[in-house]
Order: structure tokens, then sequence, then C-alpha cells
């Protein structure tokens, strides 16, 4: 009897035991880790106007239910970090659509940044020291998104375009001008806003601050380019040029677009009372803002 007993007490142990396996096995299974069917997030992001990416961009990328608006936090996806192998771009975590019906819209941004603050007035800042190729890249605000987006195994496509608007300066010797002269010449951009609020909704730029001088990357002997906030400047001195000892103011009005280019040719000829600087027509309308500075 006492050795029935005995059994008896440890059938009965093993099955508590046996219960408390199942019943932690079921507590577990609440937030399961993602199964093989979860389906992963691929991207591929293009720049617009034929640009390519470098090894080791990052971008920054939300993602929301295609009913859902976007917020700085508490989207599907809140600013995953995606870095860019030469090839493919490659997310920081393993990131899952929420299944494999539900629609979802995709917001991109470069350069990534840790810390979104907001994303109807994302802050960013263009460098006043451009002179530098790292640094004129890294002002070079990009911006896409695609909406409505049926999950799927293949990378989602997103071209991202130039939220920034660039501004090109060429120095060209005249018939008389002196090339060497030229070359060395040194141009300085005034009277322009550094800072600037992105929607990440829409894209859509807007200037603030106070007004600076940015220093352009020379992009050969003679273009220099800088990228700058997107902006209005009415009768402005716009552009300094020096070359030698002389120095020359360059004033005008212009809208700067975001997206687009703008090219500011300017024509040096030697003449018998100095440097004649004539200013040629804007790329982007058919206005004249032709002149000469002595």
């Amino acid at each position: 009897m006492i050795l029935i007993k005995t059994f008896t007490h440890i059938n009965t142990l093993v099955l508590v035991l046996t219960a408390l396996a199942l019943l932690s096995s079921c507590k577990k299974s609440e937030n399961p880790e993602p199964v093989p069917e979860s389906i992963p997030i691929q991207i591929s992001i293009f720049k617009a106007a034929g640009d390519i990416f470098e090894t080791g961009d990052n971008i920054g990328v939300f993602v929301t239910n295609e009913s859902n608006e976007l917020l700085p936090n508490g989207n599907h996806i809140d600013n995953g970090k995606f870095t860019f192998d030469g090839i493919t771009w490659n997310a920081e975590s393993g990131l899952y659509w929420l299944d494999a019906t539900t629609k979802a819209n995709f917001y991109c941004y470069y350069p990534y940044t840790s810390s979104v603050p907001s994303t109807t007035a994302f802050p960013f800042n263009v460098s006043k020291d451009q002179r530098s190729e790292r640094s004129y890249k890294a002002s070079d605000f990009m911006w896409g998104k695609v909406t409505g987006v049926t999950p799927t195994p293949n990378p989602v496509n997103i071209t991202a375009g130039h939220r920034m608007s660039c501004l090109i300066v060429n120095i060209n010797a005249g018939t008389d001008g002196e090339e060497e002269n030229i070359q060395n010449a040194n141009v300085t951009l005034c009277g322009l806003r550094t800072s600037a609020q992105v929607n990440l909704t829409d894209g859509n730029v807007t200037a603030n601050g106070n007004a600076s001088e940015i220093r352009p990357f020379k992009f050969s002997h003679e273009t220099y380019k800088a990228m700058v906030v997107p902006q209005t400047v009415s009768d402005t001195e716009l552009v300094k040029l020096e070359i030698g000892d002389n120095t020359y103011i360059i004033k005008t009005t212009i809208n700067l677009e975001s997206g687009k280019q703008h090219t500011c040719t300017i024509d040096v000829n030697q003449s018998s009372e100095g440097i004649n600087v004539r200013i040629g027509p804007w790329e982007t309308d058919d206005y004249d803002y032709g002149g000469t500075v002595e």
C-alpha cells in the first residue's frame, strides 16, 4: 500500500509539472518571434535624375498602415535605418510587414539621423562651408514616398528626389580674360538662409532662420556648386566674386525652387577699365539678369 501511494504521488507530480510546462508555453506564444511565413520588408531606393547612392549611405524609413497618418513615433516602423552596401539596402534590424494583406505607405529621407522630433517640421541645415565634397553631399536632403503598397517579398521601389535647390556658378574667361586668375577665384554665396523645416509627409520645405554666407564646392576650375535651402531672394547681393585684389558683388532677384538647379554664368573680360563681369540668365526662367560690375 505504501508503494502504491508513492507511485500515485509521483504520477500527480508529473501531471502538475506537465501542466505548468504547457501553461508556460502558451504564455510565450502570445508574443512570438517572426515566423518563416512573415514577410520581411525590402526596399530599393533610387535618386531622381539618374544620380546614384554610394556604399555606406544611410537612409531613414517610416512605414504606416495605408489608412494611418505619419507620426514621429507609433507607426508600423519608426525611422528604420537602412544602409547601402553598393548593391542593396539592408535594414539595421529585421523589419516585417504587418501581415500578408494590409497595405502600407513608405516614407524615406536622406541623410539619416537617429532623432526625428517632428515629421511635419523636420529640422535640416545645409552646411555653410561646402568646400569639401563630403559637406556638399551631406547638404543634399532627399525625400520620397510611395503609398498603398501591397505586402510583397520583393523590394519596394522608392524614388528619392532632391528637396534642396542647387545653385551653380560658372565663371568663364571672356575673349580677353586671364584663365589663371579665373581658376584662382574665390566665390561666396551671400544673403541666404541655411536652416529649413521639411514636411516628411509631402516633402515641402520651408526656410527659416537668419541669412548667412555659404562657401560652395569647387566642382571644376570654373564651376562652383552649393546646396541651398529653397527661398526667394529679392534685390540681394547673392554672389561675391574675388579675383586677385578685386572683389565683385552680383546683386539679383531669384526664386530658388525645391528640387531645381539654377545656373549663374559670369563672363570675365579684361578691359582698359579693369574686369567686366556679365551675369548670364538663370537656367530655370527666361529673364535676363545681365549686367556689368567694375
